[in-house]
This record gives C-alpha cells, sequence and structure tokens, in this order.
C-alpha cells in the first residue's frame, strides 16, 4: 500500500478550507441554499472552478441534482499552466481532498489510453497538482459519489478535428448508466488582467450586462446541442471561456449519443458587477444535462 501514488489536494486552504468539518460545512451550505427544479437523471453537468468564496455557491447549483448514486466520474477540465495540444490522462491512483481520498479507475484509464492513441498522453504529477480546474471539483464530487472512481482528463488546446475524435471514443462510457461527466469550465473573464474587455458605449448597457448577454448567447447554443454554431461563437466573440475545449467535447457527444437529452442552465452569476473599464470579473454557470 505505500506504493499508492496520490494527488495532493495542492489549493486546499486557499482556494477552499482545507478542514474537513469546515468544508463539508461549507458545501452543505451551498447544495441547501440553491432552489431545485424537478429534474433528475443526469448525464452530465458543467461547473465552474473558481475559489470556493466566488464560484462555491453557483456550483452547487448544478451539484445538488447528483443524488443518483454511479459507478464512475469522468471529469474533464481544461488546462491552464500546462501546454497540451491533446487530452492529459493520469497514472495516479488517488486525488486526495480534505473529505477523503477518491480513487481512479486505472483500469478504465489505461483503456481509455489505447482507444486514444494518439490522441492522449499521460501528464506527470506535477502538472496535475498545478491544475486547479479538475481539483475545484473533486470535493462536490467526493461529497455527491463516495464510492466512485474517478477518470478525469485534462483537456488541452484541442481543435475540433481532435475534438470530434476524442468524443467519439468518450461516447460509449457517456452512455453507460454508472457513469456521469462533469465538465470544469468558467465562463466570460473579462478586465484588463484577463486582456479581454470589449464593451460597446453606444448599446447603453453596463459592462456587466453585455457580458451577459455576450455569456448567455453562448449558453443558449450549449443547451441546442448546436456544436457548429458554438465554433463560430467562440470564433466571432472570442469569449475567455477557459473551458471551451472539454464543453466542445461534450457537445461533440451529445452529437454522437442516442440518448434522447435536455441541457439547460440552473444558475448563472459573475464574480463582480463590472460598471468601470478599470474593474474584472469571472462569470459562473451551472448546466445541467438530463435523460428525458
Amino acid at each position: 500500500m505505500d506504493n499508492i501514488k496520490v494527488r495532493q489536494a495542492t489549493h486546499a486552504n486557499s482556494w477552499y478550507s482545507g478542514d474537513k468539518k469546515e468544508l463539508d460545512e461549507e458545501l452543505n451550505s451551498y447544495l441547501s441554499k440553491a432552489k431545485k427544479e424537478n429534474i433528475q437523471n443526469i448525464k452530465a453537468i458543467i461547473g465552474p472552478h473558481a475559489g470556493y468564496a466566488y464560484s462555491g455557491p453557483t456550483a452547487g447549483w448544478a451539484y445538488q441534482y447528483l443524488n443518483e448514486q454511479k459507478k464512475r466520474v469522468f471529469l474533464l477540465g481544461p488546462c491552464h499552466k500546462l501546454y497540451l495540444r491533446t487530452v492529459g490522462l493520469s497514472k495516479l491512483d488517488q486525488y486526495a481532498t480534505p473529505l477523503g481520498n477518491i480513487t481512479l479507475d486505472q483500469e478504465v484509464i489505461q483503456k481509455l489510453a489505447q482507444e486514444l492513441g494518439k490522441l492522449a498522453v499521460f501528464t506527470k504529477q506535477a502538472d496535475e497538482e498545478d491544475e486547479h480546474s479538475l481539483e475545484l471539483h473533486l470535493p462536490f464530487i467526493y461529497k455527491a459519489f463516495p464510492n466512485a472512481k474517478l477518470v478525469p482528463i485534462m483537456v488541452g488546446s484541442t481543435d475540433p478535428q481532435l475534438e470530434e475524435k476524442v468524443a467519439q471514443v468518450l461516447v460509449q462510457y457517456f452512455d453507460n448508466p454508472e457513469n456521469i461527466f462533469v465538465i470544469s469550465s468558467d465562463f466570460c473573464h473579462w478586465g484588463k488582467r484577463f486582456g479581454y474587455t470589449p464593451y460597446d458605449k453606444d448599446k447603453n448597457l453596463q459592462i456587466h450586462e453585455q457580458i451577459q448577454n455576450m455569456d448567455q448567447e453562448g449558453v443558449k447554443l450549449i443547451e441546442n446541442h448546436n456544436i457548429a454554431d458554438f465554433y463560430k461563437y467562440l470564433e466571432t466573440t472570442d469569449n475567455t471561456i477557459c473551458g471551451r475545449h472539454p464543453i466542445c467535447v461534450l457537445l461533440q457527444i451529445l452529437q454522437k449519443t442516442t440518448l434522447k437529452l435536455t441541457t439547460k442552465l440552473v444558475k448563472y452569476a459573475q464574480s463582480n458587477a463590472v460598471t468601470n473599464p478599470k474593474d474584472s470579473s469571472v462569470s459562473y454557470a451551472s448546466i445541467v444535462t438530463y435523460i428525458q
């Protein structure tokens, strides 16, 4: 047992509480405050990955629906520091959270590696520990599915052709009722510090209202499973959706699945309602995909 390779919770005690009891209470608060609709049979969610003080309440709106036990969670997130042109798989045995460790499904990961071939690489532990987009979902996942195994996938700067090929491999796992997919993404990063400040003064709208309108345009395309127009939207607006590539993999899967699915935005928020061009904000969305 001494040879177990564990990804440490490197962002605990900074991005979220590292104390088990405190973190559990915090998650309970996010989950209980989210208003619930009659939505069941969840197949996938899209949720944010900022520090919990900012995005935890929004994430709770998606995770509140994950009450049916699953055997396996596929977690797809973007790379903020590691540069990849493919997807990245993990050789580790467990991912740590302050609530408890999550076991990786290495049997499935090795099978995936064979099926993906040159579309995937194995990432280094240091690179996995450096990346926050997957880690910020782990406590929520552990709380929802304490006995589930994890298949983490880091999605690099992939092109539409590669995303389509990855989806072709993943759709069989998506269709399996034992599995659920979690996609990690924030939405618009607006401000000089992000190098993204589009604003049309002639529209007679506040900056934060224009940001919301732009985000909602993208969300609507996700809800409609419209991958072709979502690619065009990203090209036209250049909206700084950091998880655009994992989202596109999901949208490609939704083109291929035989399941009858509905996708719906359940919560949208911004870290700050920008009115001054010197300010900045990050947008967060919780989106659920469920079987009709």
